[in-house]
C-alpha cells in the first residue's frame, strides 16, 4: 500500500545554508521519520513534477529543553536533500 506524498514531505526548509544550496540545484525538506529514499524520491517528484537526481537523508535528534522547572525534549527530526537533474527547472516554493 502506498502512502500519499504529502504525508511524507512534511514541510520545506528554508535556512541560510539551505538557501546557498539551491545554487547547486539541492533543496532541503523535513520528512517523515519512517520515510526512505526511494518514497522521498517518488513523492518530490510526484508533487512538484520535477526529476530527482539524487536524496539524502539525516535524522536530527532532539534537543533537551526546559520549561520552568520541567525538562523534556524537542521532537526527533528527519531531513531530505534533494539534488535535481540538470533538465528541472526547479521547484517554485523556493523561488518565492
Amino acid at each position: 500500500m502506498s502512502r500519499d506524498p504529502r504525508d511524507i514531505i512534511r514541510r520545506p526548509l528554508v535556512t541560510e545554508k539551505t538557501t546557498d544550496l539551491m545554487e547547486q540545484n539541492k533543496y532541503a525538506f523535513e520528512v517523515d521519520l519512517r520515510a526512505n529514499k526511494s518514497e522521498i524520491k517518488r513523492a518530490i517528484e510526484s508533487i512538484f513534477g520535477v526529476k530527482v537526481d539524487q536524496v539524502n537523508t539525516l535524522r536530527v535528534k532532539g534537543k533537551p529543553k526546559r520549561f520552568g522547572r520541567h525538562t523534556g525534549r524537542t521532537s526527533d527530526r528527519k531531513k531530505a536533500i534533494v539534488k535535481l537533474t540538470e533538465d528541472s527547472k526547479g521547484i517554485e516554493i523556493f523561488e518565492g
